[in-house]
């Protein structure tokens, strides 16, 4: 974890791979060699906050939005940031710490804010500018209020600062179009829902303190994507996130679902011919995390 003293060096800020034994010699075979198909099934694995690993039928694995701790330690969200991880490609939707740990990966390529389209293999990764979500009133506590007050600062778009700004992350591979909401608004203009098309797997933030955005709005997004599968993230887990996050779970909001399915394990698996006939579905990891939560708890992963 970060020192806790704000004037301590931190070896772990800003990019690190500066510090990494590894290499991308796995890339120069992949490009060498071009995509090894394994198997036509993309498999979704989370990380826990709004982290997802997403790997494509020739194993090519993207990290969208690792998470860690604020770095001035004044309000952490986390028992300890997120372990470093390897994965061949790392994403950052926007520059708020539940996302854009990217120090926290041991990656070959980063991608932080993405705008415009990424292609390597068997995926094309695309970003969409917008805007953070910044609406008030429905959730537990009003952040803008918070932001204003505290910090001297208006998040309210256009002028908002960088880190109230959102790329939405479109990752293409095996035949599925799997989006990332990040954080971004729910009534974002009609060409970005136009870049965005058509939509088979939506990983929408949801918690039941409401904190990006209300359920209405949630329900207004998937009626206007009309997805597949829904994937909600950004919810309380009682042993990886702290109470002072002021997150709570998505149980409840799951369970108001018409179609769900609690997933057993931290990693599913889809592929086109599954999704064809399907109604939108929730798919829900619960508490599970791709990693060892008890040996992050205890100090065995930063």
């Amino acid at each position: 974890m970060p020192p806790a003293d704000d004037r301590t060096p931190n070896p772990y800020a800003g990019p690190v791979a500066w510090r990494s034994a590894a290499n991308h010699n796995r890339m120069i075979d992949l490009v060498r060699e071009g995509p090894q198909q394994s198997s036509g099934r993309v498999e979704l694995a989370y990380f826990g906050s709004s982290a997802f690993r997403i790997t494509s039928p020739s194993g090519l694995t993207v990290m969208i939005d690792p998470w860690r701790n604020h770095p001035l330690r004044h309000w952490d969200w986390y028992l300890r940031d997120m372990p470093m991880t390897p994965v061949d490609i790392g994403v950052s939707t926007h520059a708020h710490f539940d996302h854009d740990a990217l120090n926290c990966l041991d990656a070959h390529v980063l991608l932080d804010r993405l705008i415009g389209t990424y292609n390597f293999l068997d995926v094309t990764i695309t970003g969409i500018p917008d805007k953070h979500a910044t609406q008030s009133g429905f959730g537990t506590y009003d952040f803008k209020m918070v932001h204003r007050e505290l910090n001297g600062v208006e998040i309210e778009p256009p002028n908002n600062p960088r880190s109230w700004d959102n790329c939405l992350i479109v990752v293409e591979t095996g035949g599925l179009r799997i989006l990332h909401w990040g954080d971004n608004r729910h009534d974002a203009p009609d060409h970005v829902w136009e870049a965005l098309g058509e939509i088979d797997i939506a990983l929408l933030p949801v918690d039941g303190s409401q904190h990006v955005m209300s359920f209405e709005m949630t329900a207004s997004i998937i009626d206007r994507l009309k997805p597949k599968v829904v994937v909600p993230h950004h919810y309380y887990i009682w042993d990886l996130t702290t109470r002072g996050s002021t997150l709570m779970p998505a149980d409840g909001w799951v369970a108001a679902q018409p179609h769900r399915r609690h997933v057993e394990g931290p990693i599913s698996s889809y592929r086109p011919d599954d999704l064809a006939a399907m109604a939108t579905t929730v798919d829900f990891f619960g508490d599970h995390v791709a990693f060892d939560k008890l040996a992050w708890r205890q100090g065995g992963a930063r």
